[in-house]
């Protein structure tokens, strides 16, 4: 009778927790077992290992083997669970040297041929390891520089469970494994969203992207088919600042979970930009499924831009679900299986056409729409979710004027103002859970220092009173108003600020 002990990472959403991999073999009827509430893929992981063992010299006895993989509350999901199970039960079976993996995480497929394959999650489960105290980790060799990626963590990439096995048995006491060199990730293809110069005319529109970057507000584009509605909404992405590392390695870990992430060569701190279908479901949106919880768009697109273009055609449950992680940053998903938490802080900029005819838009349009249709196409988007976008900006058709007219800067000069906004947003709110104005709580913004002079907010306050605007909508225009201000230069939001923040949230594409 003889124990073996390795390590692995059980993930749920981006939280990894260390898992034991405890083997006991003994003397009986072979057989493998695996406790631990295994889902079917992990639960087929003793086929595998038995196979790899063989091909690569070290098959495992035929007696009868338990693994139980600890906390055995906490479901395990996936294959990576693999490689560290058979280094537990060759430590059971006296190949592997006692105690020479227990300080190491294993997370990585087992092929029938011994070959270490790679999984997806491979950069949150490293992270969480490391968080765990655990800094080695072996990895298969296509997940090592995703894997590098983490600080502090020490990766040992291998090809095959021969050489891993090899290099167990020529370990010293005490002694760890060998750190192997591994390429370098490939550079992945750079992501092209254009040039804001690329758009034509459109100076109001431009400029209410520009504020929407500058304060990380949400914006609602409506205008006719070919106005440039989707140009702008592309272009965003282009003027926004690069992601901070932090940032930057959360929405690397969603696109690992997601099966998204090849070829990592390091943090990629462009903004993400996601635009979903029409057609996609809520778990599409949002995340789910049915044994794996996976990511949704709104989290792929987490510290970047989610773009809804033809937003009244998407289904209304699906854009409703938006509401709650717009306005906490995060998405929890709950299924009978348990709950995820996956991060969702988002700019949504969404585009639609005026009525479902598309052409009516301003006097004199060829509309063939009734009245009634036009209110129930503007209707699909749903005050609750309209009431928490910001701005909310017609786009005219264009012109031969607007095409005669100069040509509009491009993303660099615009990023450079947005950027400047932003660093005056983080100096005011240095030492707060927030940076931009958009994420600033009303009532922060309803108290001294920031409360704005009642001469200031006469307008608002009015409209507050004859139920033009919620208290939501109130807030929403005091944090456009200190957006409006920090882009203009000035130390507060006046009266024309607080106007302007409320023109840009009753345009005719509210109504």
């Amino acid at each position: 009778m003889s124990l073996g002990l390795a390590r692995a990472v059980a993930l749920q959403g981006l939280e990894g927790t260390v898992v034991d991999v405890e083997c006991h073999r003994s003397p009986g009827l072979p057989s493998f077992g695996i406790g631990g509430l295994p889902d079917t893929a992990c639960a087929q992981a003793p086929d595998r290992v038995r196979s790899a063992a063989i091909s690569s010299g070290v098959p495992l006895p035929a007696h009868r083997f338990v693994v139980n993989l600890s906390p055995a509350a906490i479901r395990k999901q996936g294959t990576g669970y693999d490689a560290g199970i058979a280094v537990a039960a060759l430590t059971a079976s006296g190949v592997v040297p006692a105690g020479a993996a227990t300080d190491v995480v294993h997370v990585a497929e087992l092929g029938l041929d011994g070959r270490l394959r790679g999984v997806g999650g491979v950069l949150p489960a490293v992270a969480g390891a490391v968080r765990a105290g655990y800094r080695h980790v072996v990895v298969a060799q296509e997940n090592a520089a995703e894997a590098a990626l983490v600080d502090g963590a020490v990766v040992h990439p291998y090809a095959c469970l021969g050489d891993l096995v090899a290099d167990y048995r020529d370990l010293a006491d005490g002694g760890v494994l060998p750190c192997r060199s591994f390429p370098a990730g490939k550079p992945g293809e750079q992501r092209q969203h254009g040039d804001l110069a690329d758009v034509v005319g459109q100076p109001e529109a431009r400029a209410a992207v520009e504020l929407a970057a500058a304060g990380g507000h949400h914006l609602l584009l409506g205008g006719p088919p070919g106005s440039g509605k989707t140009m702008l909404a592309e272009r965003m992405v282009t003027i926004l600042p690069p992601l901070t590392d932090e940032v930057a390695l959360e929405v690397m870990s969603v696109r690992s979970l997601a099966g998204e992430l090849h070829d990592a060569s390091g943090l990629d701190r462009v903004p993400p930009f996601v635009a979903p279908h029409h057609s996609a479901s809520t778990p599409a949106m949002v995340g789910g499924g049915s044994s794996v919880i996976r990511p949704g768009a709104i989290s792929l697109a987490h510290g970047g831009v989610l773009f809804l273009d033809e937003a009244a055609e998407f289904k209304a449950t699906t854009l409703q679900t938006l509401r709650q992680p717009l306005e906490s940053g995060w998405v929890t998903v709950s299924r009978a299986s348990g709950s995820v938490r996956y991060p969702a802080r988002v700019q949504l900029v969404m585009a639609t056409n005026p009525c479902p005819c598309g052409r009516g838009f301003g006097a004199g349009a060829d509309c063939t729409c009734t009245p009634t249709q036009r209110r129930a196409y503007a209707g699909r988007i749903g005050g609750p979710l309209l009431d928490r976008i910001d701005l909310r900006i017609d786009v005219p058709p264009m012109t031969r004027a607007g095409l005669a007219g100069p040509a509009g800067e491009s993303s660099a000069v615009v990023a450079e103002r947005v950027r400047a906004a932003r660093a005056v947003q983080a100096d005011r709110w240095s030492g707060c859970d927030w940076r931009l104005n958009a994420q600033a709580p009303g009532s922060v913004l309803r108290t001294s220092p920031w409360r704005p002079s009642r001469a200031t907010t006469a307008g608002l306050d009015r409209a507050l009173d004859r139920g033009e605007v919620t208290l939501r909508g109130y807030d929403r225009v005091l944090r456009v108003a200190w957006t409006v201000a920090d882009s203009r230069g000035r130390t507060a939001p006046g009266p024309d600020e607080v106007t302007t923040a409320m023109f840009l949230r009753s345009t005719a594409v509210a109504a």
